[in-house]
């Protein structure tokens, strides 16, 4: 008879600000530029969650720290992706429904409910 593994649920980092996730997947896209990066979105007791996965590696004696790094808010972004373009100067960071040349984009996927590993 087969055994189910429990799995444990990730640490969650709530971040302060939406252009602090942005940022943070911007850095992930930028330094792994062959991974896909999104960002989540799910509803929980009437807020809107967005976040990233990702795994802290070697944490101790772990193989992977599992972190979902996320942001609420009470309204829903009004958008399918997360636009960023940094220069020397300044950060943009725009909700769009479509991409733009030069700027880094991060999809959005809404799910139908929040992961049970969350």
């Amino acid at each position: 008879m087969a055994t189910e593994k429990k799995i444990l649920a990730c640490i969650k980092v709530k971040v302060a600000s939406l252009n602090d996730l942005a940022r943070y997947a911007a850095s992930i896209v930028s330094s792994r530029p062959f991974s896909t990066t999104c960002i989540l979105h799910f509803k929980e007791n009437q807020k809107n969650i967005y976040g990233i996965l990702a795994v802290f590696n070697d944490y101790y004696n772990l193989y992977g720290l599992p972190i979902f790094y996320y942001y609420e808010t009470s309204s829903e972004l009004r958008g399918s992706y997360v636009l960023i373009k940094v220069d020397e100067k300044k950060e943009n960071i725009v909700i769009s429904n479509g991409v733009k040349p030069g700027w880094i984009h991060i999809p959005i996927i809404s799910l139908a409910e929040k992961p049970k590993f969350l």
